[in-house]
């Protein structure tokens, strides 16, 4: 019998509509050498407003990791949200699989959307690197910069240390892109720190099939690339005023990563950890993450120093 519906594929179009509503349109930009880019832009730009790129992490495509962000961010900022390379509709034929070449293409969807001046970058997880590799790059475009459980200062000896749960980069592989709905449940409960219900195979499966199947050796790729040969000491220092926002009980990326991170940036970053909640910040502390963005991107739009308590972090 006919698979007739999908709830994967429902669900997809429901965020689609709601992007749309939120005065976002889809847009695709051919960057030239096989590489396809697609973006969420605003219909119009508004040239009063400053300009906010949300760069997703692995899963789902970018709707589905900023939906609940757009409508409070949208009356304050011009919003991007593009798919990087791999993702929803965005792909290259070109071998390169780093941060940074992601970074490059994120700018070049901006150079073709006509973004002038400087805009804020928001980075989720692996979105999170891509966003530190715009900023090192690109240090006149980037101005404010939003970390999410970014593991950006891993070295590729940590995992060796047993600094993760995984103990190779193969197993993160079948976790981070999973195929069975065992293999689902077992990313949940990497990611959350109080893991959703029992969700049924039949609507595992049937992501599945909708949002991992595509690409799987190219991401696996870009897994195998953000991890070989990575080293503190080659890792530039970002100078742009940076907010760090960490899960407490983050298994993917530990928390001593934050600390790392803030140490190697410096005093233009800012800490925060938020208590009870572990990778997946935005789905389950999206209002708390939201109220720390506000903060450090809207309510105080000048060079912001770093807020401490005697342990180097603000707590939340």
């Amino acid at each position: 019998m006919a698979k007739c519906f999908s709830y994967t594929a429902t669900q997809d179009s429901c965020y689609r509509y709601s992007f749309s509503r939120a005065g976002l349109k889809s847009s695709t930009t051919d960057l030239g050498d096989g590489t396809i880019m697609h973006c969420w832009a605003p219909k119009t730009h508004n040239q009063s407003k400053p300009t906010l790129v949300l760069i997703h992490g692995f899963g789902a495509n970018a709707m589905w990791q900023f939906n609940d962000f757009i409508a409070p961010l949208k009356s304050k900022f011009n919003l991007y949200v593009p798919d990087l390379l791999f993702f929803g509709d965005s792909y290259t034929t070109r071998p390169e699989r780093s941060e940074s070449f992601q970074a490059r293409c994120v700018a070049a969807v901006m150079d073709a959307q006509r973004v002038s001046g400087t805009m804020d970058v928001m980075g989720l997880s692996y979105g999170g690197f891509v966003a530190y590799s715009m900023a090192a790059q690109f240090p006149e475009r980037v101005g404010r910069v939003v970390l999410g459980c970014a593991g950006v200062c891993l070295e590729e000896k940590d995992m060796e240390d047993g600094m993760f749960q995984v103990k190779s980069v193969d197993e993160a592989a079948e976790i981070l892109l999973p195929q069975t709905p065992e293999k689902c449940r077992q990313l949940l409960r990497l990611s959350f720190y109080k893991p959703p219900p029992v969700t049924p195979s039949c609507f595992l499966a049937d992501f599945i099939e909708v949002m991992c199947t595509e690409y799987l050796q190219e991401r696996k790729e870009l897994i195998e690339t953000l991890h070989k040969d990575r080293k503190l000491s080659t890792l530039p220092r970002i100078t742009q005023p940076t907010l760090i926002i960490w899960g407490e009980y983050d298994q993917v990326f530990p928390v001593a990563l934050a600390h790392r991170l803030k140490s190697h940036i410096g005093d233009n970053a800012e800490l925060v950890i938020i208590k009870n909640v572990g990778h997946a910040l935005n789905a389950e502390r999206p209002k708390q993450l939201y109220k720390h963005m506000k903060s450090f991107l809207v309510d105080t739009r000048l060079p912001t120093k770093s807020v401490h308590q005697s342990n180097g972090s603000k707590r939340d």
